[in-house]
């Protein structure tokens, strides 16, 4: 009898294994598009709104680096461009007295026309008359270039001082913690009061909605399988049973390669495979690293 029931549980155990390894035609894991957001502005973190398996919507505001010189930074550049562009001059206002002495010099330069012509004048007091009126030409012409010059230089120097303080704008901006794409935050890196520095990871997101399973098929089964194919998806349910997905390959890849050390035995990892990437709908069971397999 022992002999017996020994026989028929070896039997059984083979007969499962033998279904476990014809069931599925691929088996690998889950992943995730996963980008890491960094700090853009240095400072105190004064606020911080994440915690990790929170849903963040793209655009949503989630906290804020302290600001407070870059405020004061941007006060003092506008108090100094002010400053400069008070002093820019107005043509107009600095050469009206000029221009006055011009109307008054054509109007004598015409009268010694008129009595010219009636021989009430000589020509030496026209010609001087007309020497005049060129020498406040030239003198109108002489400030307006001057003042020209002085007002393109101080319009540089305001260009300079407002370039500066767009820099702070952007900074100010910067300072804003604001989630950039949708999903779900995986890992988190920093608190409220830490210091914060550019560039630093503040926490990991990832769009958990639509998931990837990346299996590797042999070359028997290359030919089996196309863009955009439909695939059944299986993941563990219990310790007996399987729930199920509908996939869609996405990507195959062209180029064969060893199949990767996470496979168990030493004789599959010296197969060569080709990776394949399923997009699989998440309902909210799916996670990262998870098992799945496929039945093409």
């Amino acid at each position: 009898m022992r002999t017996g029931l020994i026989i028929g549980v070896i039997a059984l155990a083979m007969t499962s294994c033998g279904k476990t390894e014809n069931e599925f035609d691929a088996t690998g894991t889950f992943e995730a598009v996963e980008t890491t957001v960094p700090a853009q502005a240095n400072g105190i973190i004064k606020d911080f709104k994440v915690e990790e398996g929170q849903d963040l919507k793209a655009g949503q505001i989630i906290g804020y680096i302290d600001t407070v010189q870059l405020v004061l930074k941007k006060e003092q550049l506008e108090a100094q461009m002010n400053a400069v562009l008070s002093k820019k001059p107005n043509i107009s206002t600095e050469t009206a007295a000029l221009q006055e002495d011009l109307k008054q010099a054509k109007r004598e330069r015409q009268r010694l026309e008129n009595l010219v012509k009636a021989d009430a004048a000589t020509q030496k007091q026209l010609d001087d008359a007309t020497t005049y009126v060129d020498i406040v030409q030239k003198k109108i012409a002489a400030l307006q270039t001057s003042l020209a010059h002085s007002t393109s230089s101080l319009s540089g120097e305001a260009s300079g001082l407002q370039a500066q303080i767009e820099q702070i704008n952007d900074q100010l901006e910067k300072s804003e913690i604001v989630n950039e794409v949708n999903g779900n935050v995986i890992a988190k890196y920093a608190e409220v009061n830490e210091m914060a520095s550019n560039g630093k990871p503040l926490y990991k997101i990832a769009d958990l909605s639509t998931i990837t399973l990346r299996v590797y098929i042999t070359g028997d089964q290359f030919a089996k399988v196309k863009i955009g194919q439909k695939v059944k998806v299986f993941v563990d349910a219990d310790a007996e049973n399987y729930k199920n997905y509908e996939g869609t390959i996405e990507w195959i890849s062209n180029k064969a390669e060893f199949t990767p050390k996470t496979i168990q035995t030493k004789e599959e990892r010296a197969n060569l495979v080709y990776a394949v990437k399923i997009k699989v709908k998440n309902d909210g069971m799916l996670k990262i690293g998870m098992y799945g397999e496929i039945k093409l």
